[in-house]
């Protein structure tokens, strides 16, 4: 598409000397810029602090979307999504979400019982890590319908990655009393919810070695056996064996049973 130049001077003069804005406000400027230069069908923006349920900045769903892609969201799967690994390794740019994707991720089990229900093609991140280690991440998302990102397009969006970065560390500055006043309401401090979220903790009932959680983790985010292998530097035979000592030890004989496991410790 062309870009359209009208609606991009608008959105960029809504930002103009003001020192401060809404979410509501830069989030919609920042759609505003984004649908001048490309075509999407959804915007959401997550801000991320560690292993903590991330921060619903800004989103442009229905009420009915907003439950699956916020809602159920927030509720655990993030988790296991690319896009919130990558935010935790405090990398910047933009990027497609198969980059980002494990080898397996789109024939696991978590693509196929929540990410096959937000019906995307193809979603695109600005990654900006701003104050402390918060990450924010603004996602540019197309349906089915729609199809992927032209490269044409993709190319345009990593010519505007630095001034969004820019934009994103001045206007989404000092989010972090906005996570610890999160972690008040549900009654933690920020060191328990980290303790309550790690790894090795999610499994803390099950009986699992600190090795077996790790494989665990892995397969769950759409790790094949030879990818974990590669990532802990075992063998792929080790691997297998520990995924069979795994499904041994809970009873399961599914990855469909053992994200339910997960995702049932997780709540």
């Amino acid at each position: 598409m062309s870009i359209d130049l009208e609606t991009l001077f608008a959105a960029f003069n809504a930002t103009v000397g003001k020192s401060t804005m809404t979410d509501a406000g830069f989030g919609d400027a920042f759609r505003q810029m984004m649908a001048a230069l490309v075509r999407f069908d959804y915007v959401v923006v997550f801000a991320y602090r560690g292993k903590e349920r991330p921060i619903d900045l800004h989103s442009t769903f229905d009420r009915e979307e907003h439950v699956v892609f916020v809602t159920l969201y927030q509720a655990g799967p993030y988790l296991l999504d690319p896009f919130y690994h990558t935010a935790r390794e405090r990398r910047q740019g933009v990027f497609r979400m198969r980059e980002l994707a494990p080898d397996r991720f789109f024939s696991s089990e978590y693509y196929r019982t929540y990410y096959v229900q937000t019906g995307l093609a193809e979603e695109i991140g600005f990654f900006v890590p701003v104050d402390g280690d918060i990450t924010v991440v603004l996602s540019l998302m197309r349906r089915e319908k729609t199809g992927a990102f032209p490269p044409a397009e993709f190319a345009t969006l990593k010519k505007v990655e630095l001034l969004v970065a820019s934009m994103v560390k001045h206007y989404w500055a000092g989010l972090a009393p906005r996570f610890d006043t999160q972690l008040a309401a549900r009654g933690r401090s920020r060191r328990k919810s980290e303790s309550i979220l790690r790894a090795d903790t999610v499994w803390h009932d099950l009986n699992l070695t600190g090795r077996e959680t790790a494989i665990v983790e892995l397969v769950l985010q759409g790790h094949s056996s030879e990818s974990i292998g590669l990532k802990l530097n075992i063998s792929t035979g080790t691997v297998k064996v520990h995924r069979r000592n795994v499904y041994r030890k809970l009873g399961i004989s599914s990855q469909t049973q053992l994200l339910s496991i997960y995702l049932k410790n997780l709540s």
